[in-house]
């Protein structure tokens, strides 16, 4: 296959570049607005309760979480005849928009006191606005327009979910742009020095264009047939950068060495496809794997990512192995213009010599259980923190200082006494009616359950055990045919481990009739439980295809096992990193401003497992790959080990180094978890090509010895079949 991909490349090299130009057109021109077909959501199972009941909640009662908020703000208070009679029309005015199903505030619900701020001067006003994600977006779009500043002569700041989906979408675009216009110029810089010379450092830069723009119009066609995040954006052309640049750089070192050694240059892209462009391609399939393992996952948010993250594996191989020896052939000798260093010799590219990488791997084998130890603590030390890993669904929060989403949920959790805009709901299938004597008992029995501030229902309003509001015609909204619907208003933050033992405390609470219980805390509950109930299954996927695919490397049973324990070693130490840094905040002001919650937004953990775990099996495949080749050469387990890594140390780091710059150059947006996404994956191929390849595995190998390539006699046989070698 790979022979005749050289063949064709070579001969047919300017089509293979017009072809490029051409798709390289078309993706710009049909995937560069892909950013607004993109969802700022994802994050609910619609199998679970709290999703069904969100449903039952929409068709029954035409209500649920308000995502329009207005605080509204008079220096007379809100208390004044003339301030009550406004914010009474305003509300009026609210509830008869087209799009608009419920708007209750202040002044409507009897002067609720939960709705009126400390100093008396700021109320509320909520709304549900009806429709699916793009229907409630519209409707946004046009209220907040009519509303913003001032409305009937009153002060008003929009806030809610609504606001912060909307600001969520417009700051993705604009990060990706941002992100781009820094990292590209870096990456260049740095190239410089990993390629020595302009033409060389300027290839891998047009390989990931091409790959980007490709990404991109994948992505577009998705959103024809799926929803896809926002999210899923931006990390998966930052992966697609990533792996073009990597790959790119393997195949240039690799098209080098052949050249320094005399090739003709049809002979030595023959070489470099039959050798590294192998290593590419099973390196591809490595992270679409582990990428695979996300579609488990009954989230969209997270099964975008594998949505459009395995095309993104795919094309950064597939131009790697097309637009790039097609170049190749056409730069063939220019490829060295403009050179700003001296280039190491072919003898030393090649790993002949005994240079730093053979030196340490030497020092490391000489005492492989003293720093095997140190390095194993350490990586413990820093994984410590994971063990109080807490987790959270995404809010406002999440978004920039400079958000008015944020500014305004803030203020709101500073001014007012509960988190109105967290109520949950709690609804009974099978009461009789309004005067159904089994409801008040059991909203008197909810009220009285820790962190509840208050419960509204049909049969009145009841905080800390007893009745303080008696039944008025608003609370005929309550009420549906033979259901009827509770809402539990908590007075601590919802999305916490508070709010979520809160669920289970009303779940567990005795109910007349059968309940089932929605709103935010328990999203964020089922979300979890049903995240952890497919992790086993996410996770056996990983462990069978990373493992089958450095037995068909390296034929061996034991170095598949060391390769995942090690692996999963590394990345817990950058998960605990994760929770050092962002749930307890000690990052805040080093990575940019961010709101502290004490938490992680769940979905991050399983996403930085999925892909930093096929990123460290690809720089597996390269070092085992070389460290075979030689051991199978000579039978020597130590010198192997030392010469394969001396071989693709230098390539190793510089591709983590290189792939971690565009990770890092998430730090620029103002999204928290993109930040926390974008250090987790910088931290794990940094830790992973260092302290894993230079200590770990020498280490390791060392230890073990001849053992390392032990394997049953059938499987052998399997391997010398079926096996994946360079040559």
């Amino acid at each position: 296959m790979f022979a005749s991909l050289a063949r064709f490349t070579c001969r047919r090299s300017k089509l293979v570049l017009y072809l490029s130009g051409a798709l390289l057109v078309i993706a710009g021109a049909l995937g560069g607005g892909v950013i607004q077909e993109l969802s700022a959501g994802g994050f609910v199972d619609d199998s679970t309760e709290s999703a069904k009941t969100a449903k039952v909640m929409d068709e029954r009662f035409r209500a649920g979480a308000p995502d329009f908020v207005l605080l509204i703000s008079d220096e007379r208070g809100v208390d004044s005849p003339a301030v009550a009679a406004a914010g009474a029309r305003l509300t009026q005015r609210v509830a008869q928009e087209p799009g608009v199903e419920q708007a209750a505030s202040y002044w409507s619900l009897g002067k609720a006191e939960p709705l009126r701020a400390k100093d008396g001067r700021q109320a509320l006003l909520m709304a549900r606005i009806s429709g699916d994600e793009d229907q409630v977006q519209n409707t946004f779009k046009r209220l907040e327009s009519h509303y913003e500043h001032r409305a009937e002569g009153l002060d008003v700041r929009v806030g809610g979910n609504a606001l912060a989906d909307k600001e969520m979408s417009e700051t993705t675009e604009k990060d990706l742009i941002k992100i781009e216009a820094v990292t590209f110029p870096v990456l260049l810089i740095v190239m410089l020095f990993v390629f020595r010379s302009v033409v060389a450092a300027l290839v891998p830069l047009m390989v990931s264009g091409l790959t980007i723009l490709s990404v991109l119009l994948v992505i577009r066609i998705l959103t024809l047939f799926t929803e896809v995040s926002a999210l899923a954006g931006n990390v998966t052309t930052g992966l697609g950068l990533g792996l073009a640049i990597d790959y790119s750089l393997i195949l240039i070192k690799r098209y080098r060495e052949e050249r320094g050694q005399g090739a003709r240059t049809d002979e030595a892209i023959a070489t470099t496809l039959r050798t590294a462009g192998r290593t590419v391609l099973f390196s591809a399939v490595t992270v679409t794997l582990a990428l695979g393992a996300l579609l488990v996952f009954p989230f969209y948010f997270l099964r975008s990512f594998a949505y459009a993250g395995i095309p993104t594996a795919l094309l950064a191989a597939f131009v790697s192995l097309t637009f790039l020896p097609a170049l190749l052939k056409v730069l063939d000798h220019r490829i060295e213009k403009g050179r700003v260093l001296r280039r190491r010799t072919p003898e030393a590219e090649k790993g002949s010599g005994e240079g730093f990488w053979h030196r340490l791997a030497t020092g490391v084998m000489r005492f492989p259980l003293p720093v095997a130890g140190a390095v194993t603590a350490l990586l413990l030390l820093l994984g410590a923190p994971f063990l109080d890993l807490r987790l959270s669904l995404p809010d406002e929060r999440v978004l920039p200082a400079a958000s008015q989403a944020r500014q305004v949920g803030g203020d709101i959790r500073d001014a007012f006494p509960a988190q109105e805009t967290q109520a949950l709901n709690v609804v009974l299938d099978g009461a009789s009616g309004p005067g159904d004597r089994k409801v008040a008992p059991y909203a008197e029995r909810l009220s009285k359950l820790g962190d509840v501030s208050r419960v509204d229902s049909e049969a009145g309003t009841f905080a800390h055990g007893r009745l303080v509001q008696r039944p008025s015609a608003l609370s005929a909204r309550f009420g549906s045919g033979h259901s009827t619907y509770l809402s539990v208003v908590p007075s601590r933050q919802s999305l916490s481990e508070e709010g979520r033992a809160l669920v289970a405390d009303i779940r567990a609470l005795p109910a007349p009739y059968p309940v089932q219980v929605g709103g935010p805390a328990a999203e964020l509950t089922d979300s979890i439980d049903s995240m952890n109930a497919r992790l086993p299954v996410a996770l056996a996927v990983i462990a069978a295809s990373s493992f089958t695919v450095l037995f068909l490397f390296t034929g061996s049973l034991l170095l598949p096992l060391k390769a995942l324990v090690l692996n999963c070693l590394s990345l817990s130490a950058t998960l605990g990193v994760l929770v050092w840094g962002f749930q307890d905040g000690h990052l805040e002001g080093i990575v940019g401003d961010f709101v502290v919650t004490d938490s992680i937004t769940w979905t991050v953990p399983v996403l930085l497992f999925c892909i930093a775990f096929g990123l460290s099996m690809d720089y597996e495949v390269f070092l085992l790959s070389r460290i075979k080749e030689e051991y199978d050469r000579t039978g020597d387990n130590v010198a192997s080990v030392a010469r394969g890594l001396e071989r693709t140390g230098s390539m190793i780091t510089a591709a983590a180094v290189l792939i971690a710059i565009v990770f890092l150059g998430f730090l620029i947006s103002g999204i928290v978890y993109l930040k926390a996404i974008g250090i987790g994956l910088a931290l794990a191929v940094l830790m992973d090509a260092t302290l894993v390849r230079g200590a770990l595995v020498p280490a390791f190998m060392r230890l073990v010895g001849k053992g390392n390539w032990w394997a049953p006699k059938p499987l052998r046989a399997l391997h010398a079949k079926v096996g994946l070698r360079e040559k």
